[in-house]
């Protein structure tokens, strides 16, 4: 280090010691000099910088980049205060500091919540897609781009609680929405914890606080038990001959929290939770990994149901690990996790732990080849307008992968959930198309197939033209999973005349609308979906942009409540209904019409139950006399279930009643009551009383069950 940095680092901080000890510990000496002078160079220009800049640079060392990464990480802020600066750099530092300068700079106008003031005319919707679209253009042009993104990211998390409260409100909204979730795709989960940890700090403070109370309530038991299992498996290994590095595994508390809430959803309580910490051991090579697995299995107890082994088939093909869960003490279910000292900082840090530029190459080639897939989707829908399908283009590139043949032996790699349809669109466009059956591994299957590694598929195509089905868009009916598939049919759709689709979209408005009692206008509905007009939507629905199960989920989100609280939460209704102008007041469902979130509702004050909640359009509020008594209210979000009576026509045959109890039991729905009656000499009525979530989860259901062999129709009554 110069003696003018030495005076520097003395005067101001001593991080950038910190920062050149960690670089010096996995790059050459002399890559350390482009490192100093991107300090001093900062130093000089905008000292007040200088904290921010080291911490961000701090993160790029944690991911292991390049000295030009490390010194982008530190120049980043500097071209935003001085517009003359972007020169100077590039004549200082070289091109490629300065393209990394620049892709920073562009991903820092990414926000959700923190740009909302700023940008009249747009919806949350619209800054959150630009922000993805954003983010997913920068990891195919340079990932590393992003990398420093994340920790400039992660150091503006730690100093969060010096920012005003709407601010952090702000930052932690985007940092949940985008930042977290990319951090998750990228499996760097050494950022992400970090970054949903503080977010959830601050969005949910009470909720946080709850969380730490319990946790810190029962630490010390923890505490004394994780030492006392470490203690054990310690020598147990010593014994066996392997060297290893045992600790005790946190769970952070976001992900507490979610496990808290599935819980009490099962009726479970947080003492029920067995695995808020777990132990990991680390090992040299991976063949100690499996003699400790074996040691360890010897002596305790192993549940067969969790164990994988993610060294033969790496998740996401990079993480890799084996995991186990034993019976510690014949008493206390332990997770373990075991692996190499190699494969824990590919655990942390994903991706950027394999991702390396040498002489302009990059080396990893599984990555290389998702990035490849990138582009192409990106080209494909090169005016990208809408969450969902950036999401699922998302969801495509960094999923866990299967891996497949063609008759020919020729290897396909698909996400994860793939079905032979994706897999025939993978291969050719045309096959798609044309596909009307598929054989795995010789044997017929469904279209709706999920993919195993090591499948060998075959498709059977039609021999003239043939165009795909609008059922394959619904995705209720699982006949695609990769987003790649999906906007190929939606094209062929496309291009079909515009009459046909608009005729289309109505006619499945109207049955999706007949099946679930709603009421709704094609001019509300299109506003919705913020269509320019009731002919755009229609068309949108038609040609398969829009599935009538997106329509369901979108009724069924509570208007007020897409922009997320900043206010303190009011109290929330045991039956999530909002009465206007009133907190606290008693409310229940009426019975007669059994509104679900997503219907048109008002309330009727009776003189000893409260109000009484019905559908606007309920024949006992359409007749009402005394109209006074009746007073607005609204859905707010709450996860419960919702009673709904359903209708199904079916022709007879032996078996049915048990098919659909079955499709009912796997998307999580209960059935309170059922009843049949014959209906002639062939077809029968079944009536069932649920309880779903509400109308998205109720219009999956109906499509399914329309799916089963002998249904005619399903509706809901009303």
């Amino acid at each position: 280090m110069s003696k003018n940095i030495e005076k520097k680092a003395d005067r101001e901080t001593t991080d950038i010691r910190d920062l050149l000890d960690k670089a010096r510990q996995y790059l050459p000496s002399e890559a350390l000099k482009p490192i100093e002078d991107a300090y001093e160079y900062v130093s000089n220009k905008h000292p007040e910088d200088v904290e921010h800049a080291i911490h961000t640079a701090i993160a790029a060392t944690e991911l292991q980049l390049n000295e030009q990464c490390i010194a982008a990480a530190l120049l980043h802020e500097i071209p935003t205060h001085d517009s003359a600066a972007l020169n100077e750099i590039r004549a200082g530092f070289g091109p490629e500091v300065t393209k990394l300068v620049e892709g920073v700079i562009r991903l820092a106008t990414i926000t959700w919540a923190e740009g909302r003031s700023s940008k009249k005319g747009t919806t949350d919707a619209d800054t959150h897609t630009e922000g993805l679209r954003r983010m997913l253009i920068a990891i195919s042009e340079d990932i590393r781009v992003v990398f420093i993104k994340l920790g400039c990211r992660l150091q503006k998390m730690q100093i969060l609680d010096q920012m005003p409260k709407e601010k952090q409100i702000a930052v932690a909204t985007d940092t949940m929405a985008i930042y977290a979730p990319i951090a998750h795709r990228l499996g760097i989960w050494g950022i992400k914890w970090q970054l949903e940890d503080k977010a959830f700090a601050a969005l949910e403070p009470e909720k946080y606080r709850e969380v730490e109370k319990r946790i810190t309530d029962s630490r010390s038991k923890r505490e004394q038990y994780i030492n006392q299992v470490i203690q054990t498996l310690q020598k147990e290994l010593k014994d066996a001959g392997i060297e290893a590095e045992i600790t005790g595994r946190p769970k952070h508390f976001y992900g507490i929290s979610q496990k808290m809430e599935r819980y009490e959803a099962q009726g479970k309580d947080f003492s029920d939770i067995y695995d808020l910490s777990g132990i990991r051991i680390l090992v040299s090579d991976i063949k100690d990994c499996y003699n400790a697995l074996g040691v360890i299995h010897s002596h305790y107890r192993p549940l067969p149901s969790e164990f994988n082994d993610y060294i033969v088939q790496p998740k996401g093909g990079v993480y890799q690990s084996l995991h186990t869960t034993v019976m510690f003490m014949h008493t206390t279910p332990l997770e373990i996790q075991i692996r190499t000292r190699e494969m824990h900082h590919v655990a942390e840090y994903g991706i950027a732990a394999h991702w390396r530029y040498k002489e302009g190459v990059k080396e990893d080639k599984v990555f290389e080849k998702r990035l490849s897939a990138l582009r192409e989707l990106l080209d494909l829908h090169k005016d990208i307008g809408g969450a969902e399908f950036l999401e699922s283009i998302v969801a495509d590139v960094f999923s866990d992968l299967v891996l497949v043949y063609t008759p020919k032996g020729d290897i396909k790699d698909l996400p994860a959930g793939s079905t032979p349809l994706d897999f025939a669109y993978h291969v050719h466009t045309d096959m798609g198309h044309r596909c009307i059956g598929a054989k795995v591994n010789r044997k017929i299957v469904p279209l709706t197939y999920k993919l195993q590694s090591g499948d060998t598929v075959e498709i059977m195509t039609a021999k003239g033209d043939k165009g795909p089905s609008r059922d394959w868009l619904n995705p209720a009916l699982g006949y695609l999973k990769t987003s790649h598939a999906r906007e190929k049919v939606r094209q062929w759709f496309r291009k079909q005349e515009r009459s046909e689709n608009i005729q289309r979209g109505r006619e499945l408005l109207e049955k999706e609308l007949r099946r679930l009692g709603i009421s709704s206008s094609e001019e509300e509905l299109a506003n919705l979906f913020e269509k320019g007009n009731v002919e755009d939507f229609l068309a949108a629905i038609g040609s398969g942009d829009i599935s009538t199960h997106q329509i369901a989920s979108r009724l069924s989100v509570p208007k007020e409540k897409l922009v997320p609280e900043v206010a303190p939460k009011r109290k929330k209704s045991p039956t999530g209904i909002q009465v206007m102008g009133v907190e606290d007041m008693l409310t229940h469902l009426a019975p007669c019409c059994n509104p679900l979130p997503g219907d048109k509702i008002i309330g009727y004050v009776t003189r000893t139950k409260g109000v009484s909640v019905h559908r606007t359009d309920c024949l006992n509020i359409v007749n009402i006399d005394e109209k006074e008594r009746l007073i607005r209210v609204a859905w707010e979000p709450k996860d419960q279930m919702y009673t709904v009576p359903v209708r199904i026509e079916t022709m007879d045959r032996v078996g049915l009643l048990r098919d659909i109890s079955a499709v009912i039991a796997e998307e999580g729905v209960n059935i309170t009551a059922a009843s049949t009656s014959n209906n002639s000499v062939e077809a029968s009525i079944i009536l069932l009383t649920l309880e779903t979530k509400g109308l998205g989860q109720l219009s999956q259901l109906l499509s399914k069950l329309e799916g089963v062999r002998g249904v005619i129709s399903v509706t809901r009554l009303t």
